[in-house]
C-alpha cells in the first residue's frame, strides 16, 4: 500500500521539513515508486506511491484541486464507475481514484466517505476553514495513525516512523496490552498513549485547539433481505461474491493468491479463474501460493489444493512448513516492531515468500481471511436458537434444538443451557463462561482493572436489544476491525493484500439474510456450498473442516526450553504488573508437560516479553525500575 504522511503546525511556525523528510526516509521501503511532498507554510504533506493499477500510474499526490483542497489517498476505489457517473460534471482530467475522491469531497463534503467502497485511508486539508480530516475504510483494512500535541499534528500510514521519531520516552497503554492478551486491542488504540489510530468507519476532524470524531458508516441491524426460495439467496450470493473477487482483480501486475486447500481460498481462486476466462487479459497472470505441513497430523493439504491446480491447469508455488522452525528463537527481534507480535513470525517462511513476490513481480495478494467469520465457518448454533427463544417460536425452537443436538452429538440439555447463557448479560456471563476465565498466571489486579475476563468474551459495546444473531454479527464486525487494526502488513509491505470476503457489499448482504441460510444442522457454510456447486471441485467444496493442532508449538517449547527459562528469569511483563512471576513460570512447565489449554495465550505473553525488552533496549519506553523519573512525554523535533 502507498504511504501518506504529514505535519501541521498549529502554533504558526512553518512545518518542519526535516521531520517530514525523516518520515519519508523511514517509509521508503513501502512506497518504492517515487516520492513527492507539498509545503505550504504551517502544513506539509508527503506521499510515496505503491502502484497496483494503471490509473494509479497517472496520479500525482499530494493531489491539489482547483479549489485548493489538498488530498493524499492510499486505497482502491471499487465503485469508481458509479461515482464517475454521479460526479461527471465535476471531474476534469484523468479519472484517477484520488481525483474522484477529491471531487466527491468538494461536492458532498465529509458525507462522501460513506460512499467510498474499497480499502482506503486518506488525508484531506481544507484551506477554506483551515481543517484537516483523516479517515479510514469501514473495516480498517488500511492503517492511518496520528500524534497530536498542543502545537502540532503529525500523521503517517505506518506506526513505526511515529514511534522512532520520538527522542523521549513514550508511555505504554495498559488497556492496549489487556486487549492484546485477551483477543485483540481496540481498533482506535496503539500501544502508546501519545499515538492514536484513526477508528475504522470514522473520520477525525482536526481544528486548531479542537478535535472531533464522527461516524460515517455503521452496520444497520434492521436491514433485512428476504426471498421465498433458497435458489434466490444462492443467486444473490454468487453475484456479490463474483463482484467482490472481480473488484480485487483490478491490477496491472501479476496477482498472487493464497490457496490453502480450504473452501475460502479455493473459492476465490476458482471464481477469479472464471472471471478471467470470460474477460481475458484483465490481469497479466494469476498464480497461487500454498503451504502444507508434512509433520502435522492432518496438516498436509496437498490432496486438496492440488485439486484446484488440476482444475486450473497450472501448478502453484508450494512451501512445506515443516522446513521452518515454528518459533525460531526466544530472543530480541532483529528489526523493530511497533506492536507486540507473534513468536513464530521470524521463522524464515515470510522471507522466502517475500523473495518470491519480488522475483515474480507480484504486487497484489488475494487472501481468504474473513470467510470463516462471515460465511458460517464456525458451527455455533447458539445465537440461531436464542433468536427463536426471544421470538417465542417454541415449536420451531424444539425442532431445531433436537436437530442440532443430533448434528453435534451433544445432549440437548447441554445445548439448551448454552443457548440460554447467550441471553445472559455479558457482565454476568463472565463469571460462569469458561471463555471469560482469566488465566491464573495473569496479575489479578491488572486483569480486574482492565476487565480482561469481559474482553475475552469479545466486543460488547452498543448492541442494545438486538436479536442474539444480530449482536453476534455486530460483534464479528468489531472483531474484524480490531484484528486488522492490530496486524501490520505482511512480507515487509512489499505486496498489497486484498480480501474478497471483506467486500462491503458482500458483508452487508451476508449480515442481512436469515442466519439459517449460512448455518444449518450438519451443514457448515450452507449458502456458500450450495451457491458454488459446479465452480469449486466437490472434493474441496464438501470437505470436512480442516485439522488444527498445537503439536508444533509444543515441540518448539521442548526445542527452545533453555532459552525460554532464561527469558523467564526476570520477565519485564512481571515487573510491569501484567503477570504473576511464579504462576507464569508454572504455566510454561505445565504446557511443556502437555497442557495446551493456555498455549496460544502463553505464546502471546512471550511475544509481549520480547517486544517489551526490545522497547527498553532501544530506549523507546521507560524501564519499569526507573518509573520514578519524571512523567514520560512524547517529543517530536519541533513540537
Amino acid at each position: 500500500m502507498s504511504v501518506q504522511a504529514g505535519v501541521w503546525n498549529f502554533a504558526g511556525r512553518e512545518a518542519d521539513r526535516r521531520l517530514l523528510e525523516k518520515l519519508d526516509v523511514m517509509t521508503a521501503q513501502y512506497g518504492p515508486d517515487g516520492n513527492n511532498a507539498c509545503y505550504d507554510g504551517t502544513l506539509a504533506m508527503a506521499y510515496r506511491p505503491f502502484h497496483t493499477t494503471s490509473e494509479s500510474q497517472l496520479e500525482c499526490q499530494p493531489h491539489l484541486s482547483s479549489r485548493g483542497v489538498l488530498v493524499t489517498w492510499d486505497g482502491r476505489l471499487d465503485n469508481r464507475e458509479e461515482l464517475i457517473s454521479q460526479l461527471h460534471d465535476c471531474l476534469l482530467g484523468p479519472k484517477t481514484d484520488v481525483a474522484i475522491v477529491t471531487a466527491a469531497f468538494e461536492y458532498w463534503g465529509a458525507q462522501c466517505f460513506g460512499r467510498f467502497i474499497g480499502d482506503w485511508a486518506l488525508s484531506i486539508w481544507d484551506p477554506h476553514d483551515k481543517t484537516m480530516l483523516l479517515a479510514r475504510d469501514c473495516l480498517g483494512i488500511r492503517h492511518l495513525y496520528y500524534l497530536l500535541t498542543a502545537n502540532k499534528l503529525l500523521w503517517c500510514t505506518h506506526l513505526e516512523p511515529l514511534v522512532l521519531s520520538s527522542v523521549r520516552f513514550l508511555t505504554l497503554r495498559d488497556d492496549y496490552i489487556a486487549g492484546y492478551l485477551s483477543i485483540y486491542p481496540e481498533a482506535h488504540l496503539t500501544p502508546y498513549r501519545e499515538i492514536c489510530a484513526v477508528p475504522p468507519g470514522k473520520y477525525v476532524h482536526f481544528y486548531p485547539g479542537k478535535t472531533t470524531i464522527h461516524t460515517y458508516w455503521h452496520w444497520n441491524p434492521s436491514n433485512r433481505i428476504r426471498y421465498k426460495t433458497d435458489t434466490e439467496y444462492e443467486e444473490h450470493f454468487r453475484y456479490v461474491f463474483c463482484q467482490a473477487v472481480r473488484r480485487r482483480l483490478r491490477s496491472d501486475s501479476p496477482i498472487l493468491a493464497e490457496l490453502s486447500g480450504g473452501l475460502d481460498s479455493s473459492s476465490i481462486v476458482c471464481m477469479a479463474d472464471d472471471i478471467l476466462t470470460k474477460v481475458p487479459g484483465k490481469v497479466p497472470r494469476l498464480d497461487t501460493l500454498s503451504f502444507y505441513d508434512t509433520q502435522e497430523p492432518g496438516g498436509d493439504e496437498r490432496p486438496y489444493f492440488t485439486k484446484i491446480e488440476e482444475r486450473r491447469g497450472r501448478k502453484g508455488f508450494h512451501f512445506n512448513a515443516a522446513n521452518y522452525d515454528s518459533c525460531s528463537a526466544f530472543g530480541y527481534p532483529l528489526d523493530f516492531h511497533a506492536v507486540p507480535g507473534e513468536v513464530e513470525s521470524e521463522n524464515g517462511a515470510e522471507k522466502d515468500v517475500q523473495l518470491l513476490i519480488k522475483d515474480g513481480g507480484y504486487r497484489v495478494l488475494l487472501s481468504g481471511i474473513g470467510g470463516d467469520e462471515f460465511m458460517g465457518g464456525v458451527p455455533d448454533p447458539r445465537t440461531l436458537l436464542a433468536d427463536l427463544l426471544v421470538q417465542c417460536r417454541m415449536k420451531l425452537f424444539a425442532q431445531q434444538l433436537m436437530a442440532w443436538s443430533l448434528a453435534q452429538r451433544r445432549p440437548w440439555l447441554h445445548l439448551l443451557c448454552d443457548t440460554v447463557m447467550v441471553l445472559v448479560p455479558a457482565i454476568l456471563r463472565m463469571h460462569t463462561d469458561g471463555q471469560a476465565r482469566v488465566p491464573s498466571w495473569m496479575d489479578h489486579r491488572f486483569a480486574k482493572k482492565y476487565r480482561v475476563g469481559l474482553r475475552q468474551l469479545g466486543p460488547q459495546e452498543g448492541f442494545g436489544f438486538w436479536l442474539p444473531s444480530r449482536k453476534s454479527y455486530a460483534q464479528t464486525v468489531s472483531l474484524m476491525r480490531q484484528e486488522f487494526s492490530y496486524f501490520q502488513p505482511q512480507y515487509g509491505g512489499t505486496v498489497e493484500e486484498r480480501y474478497p470476503y471483506l467486500d462491503r457489499d458482500l458483508v452487508e448482504f451476508v449480515l442481512s439474510i436469515p442466519p439459517d441460510q449460512l448455518l444449518r444442522p450438519g451443514q457448515r457454510r450452507s449458502l456458500m456450498r450450495r451457491a458454488l456447486i459446479g465452480l469449486v471441485p466437490e472434493e474441496v467444496l464438501f470437505r470436512r473442516t480442516k485439522a488444527t493442532t498445537s503439536r508444533r508449538f509444543m515441540a518448539a517449547f521442548a526445542t527452545h526450553w533453555q532459552e525460554l527459562q532464561e527469558l523467564l528469569t526476570e520477565p519485564e511483563v512481571e515487573r510491569r504488573g501484567y503477570v504473576r512471576k511464579g504462576h507464569f513460570q508454572g504455566a510454561f512447565v505445565a504446557a511443556r508437560n502437555g497442557d495446551s489449554t493456555q498455549l496460544l495465550r502463553l505464546l502471546k505473553a512471550v511475544a509481549l516479553e520480547l517486544w517489551l525488552r526490545d522497547l527498553v533496549s532501544r530506549r523507546i519506553v521507560i524501564p519499569e525500575r526507573d518509573a520514578s523519573m519524571s512523567a514520560p512525554v512524547a517529543w517530536i523535533p519541533g513540537i
